[in-house]
């Protein structure tokens, strides 16, 4: 199943050709037909990086999980004081 970027990758250059053809043939020049594909092309990038954004899921750190030991420090002991010398 395609995901929602392979979409979008598919979807500038169709959009980009479809905008220009039907500018074109409903009578405008192409200057103006390219200058509305490229915006249409601009908001397709704009949609998936700003408001639908690639974002890595973190985990919840704010409990621990069941099961998890709790935190040791490197000699061993459980929450002992660190000598700073």
């Amino acid at each position: 199943m395609s995901e929602y970027y392979d979409v979008i990758l598919g979807l500038i250059p169709l959009a980009f050709l479809g905008t220009v053809g039907g500018f074109s043939l409903s009578g405008f020049s192409i200057t103006t037909a390219v200058t509305a594909a490229g915006l249409v092309g601009v908001t397709l990038v704009g949609h998936a990086l700003f408001v639908n954004g690639p974002v890595d899921r973190t985990p919840d750190t704010t409990t621990p999980a069941a099961g998890a030991p709790a935190a040791q420090n490197v000699s061993g002991a459980m929450n002992a004081p660190v000598d700073a010398e």
